[in-house]
């Protein structure tokens, strides 16, 4: 089951698509009766807020544990592409006395590859719930564009642009078969890519604990884990739903940008429009084991 905020657009969609669905009030804490439930926290930097939502959601409700979500967003920001009323209703500002009470927190990416990490008007606060979850050793799951801002922060590692969007899904080498959040997953699994920038391994400190987990001959570095911080980084996308990717190559191609179609991804030709979800169960499996690790 999963435990979502009352009124929450992606409960609905849930619901319908035969998924056990609890509410709790909005904006509130949720009560009693959900004792077992794993209290997660997400850190949406996405500008569609409601398709994130749902991707997440969906992902961790597939998992079949009992999984407590709650909305929270950085201090005094405001949002161009979703409706304050959407904000103000389901989303929390994160405190440290929340990040105290969680379970585990996801950051989300952002569509700010091609500005310095220091420019990013909000980076400031990112930093400091970034240290807070790790002097908690609060598990922390950071994805795309969030694991590459992790990764500068707590290791300067920096962020390298490519001459081409990595796009499509890639497969995906584990080099870590032992690591929690490789469990099943050997030797190897599918992962959607969309980005414009990459971290190198060999900007990976030698001597750090820093553990590169997979890897991909195409697309490079795939996640790491911080054993210090008890963080998980993940560059791709194992949430996004069959469509995501043909979704945003149209919408590429009506703003004439220069997009080729995904790689690895089609049924046929892309024309057809027939994604193969390769990736659907190694995301149940990733975000499963990164919800048994919690302590």
């Amino acid at each position: 089951m999963i435990f979502l905020p009352e009124h929450l657009p992606a409960a609905a969609e849930l619901r319908a698509a035969g998924f056990d669905v609890a509410d709790y009030p909005a904006c509130q804490v949720p009560a009693a009766g959900q004792e077992r439930a794993r209290r997660v926290l997400l850190l949406n930097l996405m500008p569609q807020k409601l398709v994130t939502e749902l991707d997440i959601a969906r992902t961790l409700a597939e998992t079949g544990q009992a999984v407590r979500l709650t909305l929270v967003r950085l201090p005094g920001q405001t949002f161009k592409t979703t409706p304050m009323e959407h904000i103000l209703q389901f989303y929390r500002e994160l405190t440290p006395e929340m990040l105290a009470e969680a379970d585990g927190l996801i950051v989300t990416g952002a569509p700010l590859e091609n500005i310095a990490f220091e420019e990013v008007r909000y980076w400031q606060l990112l930093e400091q719930a970034m240290d807070e979850a790790a002097t908690r050793r609060l598990p922390v799951l950071y994805i795309c564009w969030a694991a590459q801002a992790a990764l500068y922060h707590f290791y300067k590692i920096p962020k390298h642009p490519l001459p081409r969007k990595m796009f499509g899904v890639f497969k995906q080498k584990v080099l870590r078969p032992e690591s929690a959040a490789m469990q099943g997953l050997a030797p190897e699994f599918p992962m959607p890519n969309s980005r414009h920038t990459e971290v190198r391994r060999n900007d990976f400190p030698a001597d750090s604990e820093l553990q590169i987990l997979c890897e991909s001959e195409e697309s490079g570095i795939g996640a790491a884990f911080s054993e210090k911080n008890n963080a998980t980084f993940i560059v791709g996308h194992l949430e996004y739903e069959p469509f995501t990717l043909h979704n945003e190559y149209l919408r590429d191609l009506a703003k004439g940008l220069p997009i080729q179609p995904p790689l690895h991804y089609y049924i046929g030709e892309p024309a057809a429009g027939r994604p193969d979800y390769a990736w659907h169960a190694a995301a149940v499996r990733f975000y499963a084991n990164w919800l048994d690790a919690f302590s």
